[in-house]
């Protein structure tokens, strides 16, 4: 067998042993149970916003709301990944009905976007999470935004980078809205943009039918900003500060999903709070595996990495994010080099 036959086997044999080990079957109770809870700490969160009224207190369930919303947009996730069921419809569906009515997010622009990074991460050009932006993730965008304001913020992002984050709830209704007005976008489109829009414009009216503007815009800033927090929070550790994969660069499948991934330790906390993300490196390799398995298969995924020289990344949160701050803000002055695929390595010797 030549080096890259031999490569390519290394997914199918841990594959074949992740199949066998009945990892990937549904996981109903599990999923059940978290929908039944989000929805009614959804609604009971609305009940209290009606038994309140008008008074500041509402900002305590502005807070919780975003929580609460944050959640729906990881049963969206994992609908969208088929993680839920094993009817893709079923899946499709359940993601798009809980994203468009409880989150105002639409399940076309998400899926889209991000399938794109779920195939090539962190690869220039083909990852949209590391295309140009507000930040700068890539050394090539960073040394072209030295001079002026430009320069200052690049040289300070990753400390801009949290802050952001509160925007980002927002930024995503946005994407979402914009998707949703743009003919031929997604499929079912006029079904998202009924949901979508139906949402939004009912949370604005309720709040304003509840409190007086300068309260409900309160609550609607806070809301959005703990959502973009929570949710922004949970996907910046996995894969910022990995190393940037040229435009060129072709890796086999394993090597590209574990090596340009980290995972989080922390336990249960954690586990809740990034919604299964803290298992990004086994997440990558079986995207349709149910959230409660990958911490199972996590020691499988490790073990067979390390048999085979695989670097296998996994850090607490804390320190996740100090390597976030610490690379956005050095990304033109010392960021990784471009990587070298260890099997174009291989083939070259």
């Amino acid at each position: 067998m030549d080096t890259q036959e031999r490569h390519v086997s290394l997914y199918t044999n841990l594959a074949h042993a992740v199949r066998e080990s009945g990892l990937l079957r549904r996981r109903y109770a599990y999923y059940w149970s978290r929908i039944t809870l989000a929805v009614l700490a959804f609604g009971l969160i609305w009940a209290g916003v009606f038994m309140i009224g008008n008074s500041w207190f509402q900002l305590i369930l502005a807070v919780a709301l975003g929580a609460v919303i944050t959640q729906f947009g990881f049963l969206g996730h994992d609908g969208a990944h088929r993680q839920i069921f094993d009817s893709a419809a079923w899946n499709e569906w359940t993601s798009r009905v809980l994203g468009g009515v409880f989150a105002g997010l639409s399940h076309g622009w998400w899926r889209a976007k991000h399938n794109r990074h779920h195939a090539a991460p962190n690869q220039e050009g083909k990852d949209p999470d590391i295309a140009p932006g507000a930040l700068a993730f890539t050394r090539d965008v960073a040394d072209s935004r030295q001079t002026g304001f430009a320069g200052w913020f690049v040289r300070r992002q990753g400390w801009l980078f949290f802050p952001l984050l509160t925007l980002e709830g927002l930024n995503l209704h946005v994407a979402s809205v914009r998707t949703v007005l743009q003919p031929g976008a997604i499929k079912h489109q006029r079904v998202e943009a009924a949901l979508v829009l139906s949402r939004l414009a009912l949370y604005v009216v309720v709040l304003l039918m509840v409190l007086p503007l300068g309260k409900a815009a309160a609550f609607f800033a806070l809301q959005m900003a703990v959502f973009g927090l929570c949710l922004g929070g949970s996907f910046a550790p996995n894969h910022k500060g990995m190393p940037i994969v040229p435009p060129t660069a072709r890796i086999d499948f394993l090597r590209r999903q574990v090596l340009m991934s980290r995972n989080i330790r922390g336990g249960p906390v954690v586990d809740f709070a990034m919604g299964g993300l803290n298992y990004q490196i086994e997440h990558h390799l079986f995207p349709s595996m149910p959230r409660p398995n990958l911490k199972h298969v996590q020691p499988l995924v490790r073990s067979y990495c390390e048999d085979h020289g695989i670097s296998y990344t996994e850090v607490g949160l804390l320190h996740s994010y100090r390597i976030v701050v610490d690379y956005l803000n050095n990304v033109g002055l010392r960021a990784r080099g471009p990587f070298d695929c260890p099997l174009a390595q291989q083939l070259r010797n």
